[in-house]
This record gives C-alpha cells, structure tokens and sequence, in this order.
C-alpha cells in the first residue's frame, strides 16, 4: 500500500495495479479498498488503478475530530498525487466524498458516483458503531436505514 498525507496530516493508504489511464476508486462507508475485489482484474485490464483507504479504514490513519470536509480533501489529495488528470468511481457514502472532493482539486476526468445515499444521510463519528450494534442484534435491516432521517 502506497500513502500520501491529506491536507490535516491524516495518512491515506491506497493500492495501486493495473495499467492504462487512472482510475481511484472511493469505498463507501462499511468497507475499505478491499470492497473492489470482485472487480478489480477487470479494472486494470484497462486503467492503473487506486483503490484507496478512507480515513480510519483500512491501511489510512484518522484525525479527531471528524468532518466531512476532511474526507473530500483526502479524496482530493490521492487524486492530485496520481497527477494529471483522473477518472473517479465511488460507491454508496464514498459517493458524496467524491462529490465534494471534486470541487477541491480540477484533476478530475470524469466522475461515476455509484449508489450515493439518500438525502439527509449523515455520516458521523458514531455512525460505525450505531451499525454494529445493529448487526450484533441480528437487525441488518436496521443497518440499512442507519444514519438516513428517511
């Protein structure tokens, strides 16, 4: 795993492969690089791929305390150290730090948010753990709807 440091010092870790045009890839919020797995071969048949680490998932640190702002410029800082201009695919809640990464950095190519969550979702420091004591109790619906005021 490669890292580069966000604009707050936080560590970001992402895995690179693959040749061709660049392509970072954003998890959504219960997963980390590793959730591109299943398509991942694909993928770099034709792109260099970065798969990267949200803050406190996977290979990335975390800064107290949370804000979203810091997840766009994590976004925005894997995406200016590939250099050049990017195409960026994100999933679910990495979906909405793409977004906002996108007005951080002009690098982006073109953006594919995947399954961006509904509106009024808000992601929060607690919000990881609210979820697994919902699957703790067997509540996966629960999880689903966690953080949504829908």
């Amino acid at each position: 795993m490669d890292k580069v440091r966000s604009k707050d010092g936080t560590q970001i870790a992402y895995r690179r492969g693959g040749n061709g045009p660049p392509l970072v890839l954003v998890h959504g919020s219960t997963a980390d690089h590793t959730r591109w797995l299943p398509v991942l071969a694909s993928f770099e048949q034709h792109f260099t791929v970065y798969a990267l680490d949200r803050r406190g998932r996977g290979g990335s640190s975390d800064t107290e305390p949370y804000a979203i702002e810091r997840e766009f410029e994590d976004v925005a800082t894997v995406v200016d150290a590939v250099g050049g201009a990017v195409n960026l695919l994100a999933h679910s809640f990495g979906a909405v730090c793409a977004l906002g990464a996108a007005f951080l950095t002009t690098q982006i190519h073109k953006l594919v948010l995947y399954e961006p969550p509904p509106p009024g979702f808000k992601e929060s420091p607690d919000t990881m753990a609210r979820m697994q004591a919902l699957l703790d109790n067997g509540d996966r619906e629960g999880v689903l709807g966690c953080g949504c005021p829908c």
